[in-house]
């Protein structure tokens, strides 16, 4: 599938892994690159729902100047957004335990925006889910936070894990896009290069 980007050399710059992870479910070949210290700020003027996108084209800025002919690569960013909050990746235990009392029994929405790039053509989209977390006691948030690692997700919390299953109660949109790629919108985009 996808033969339409054969003559491409594709990048995943990304460290997540798993956004890899969904990335290789495309059967596409592709390599991860990475370089720190981008900058992942953004103006208070950009809408709370614009802001991942915002930042995934700030990334792509970062790698223009590397890119050769017939490369292509892909940056995305994925924030929790619970009423007016940006919700990052916590900063320690108790910062990722107040994270998950606030999504508590509340419907939040989780935005990813990615851009694709080459040196001629650059395309951007953010794609949102709205998540409903069931009450879930302190108890069980200390024992998710004390066996997995949220400190690495946005919002203290992985769907694909223990939470997902025992707190998630409904999703409106994509489950990928929750994990941190829309897949689905991912290779609509792809094949229109």
């Amino acid at each position: 599938m996808l033969t339409n980007l054969k003559d491409y050399k594709i990048f995943l710059a990304s460290k997540s892994p798993r956004r890899r992870e969904l990335l290789q479910m495309l059967r596409i070949p592709f390599k991860v690159i990475t370089i720190g210290g981008i900058d992942e700020s953004f103006p208070d003027s950009v809408p709370l729902l614009e802001v991942p996108q915002y930042i995934s084209s700030k990334k792509a800025d970062a790698y223009q100047d590397r890119l050769l002919e017939n490369d292509m690569i892909i940056t995305a960013d994925t924030m929790v957004i619970c009423g007016d909050e940006i919700m990052g990746k916590p900063k320690d235990r108790k910062d990722a335990i107040e994270m998950l009392l606030r999504l508590s029994g509340k419907t939040h929405q989780v935005a990813t925006g990615v851009t694709i790039s080459t040196l001629k053509r650059r395309t951007s989209f953010t794609t949102v889910s709205d998540v409903v977390f069931a009450d879930i006691s302190q108890e069980e948030i200390e024992f998710y936070v004390d066996n997995y690692q949220p400190l690495d997700k946005a919002g203290a919390y992985g769907i694909q894990e223990w939470i997902g299953a025992a707190a998630v109660s409904g999703i409106n949109g994509s489950y990928y896009n929750v994990m941190g790629l829309p897949v689905h919108r991912l290779y609509q985009e792809l094949k229109l290069f």
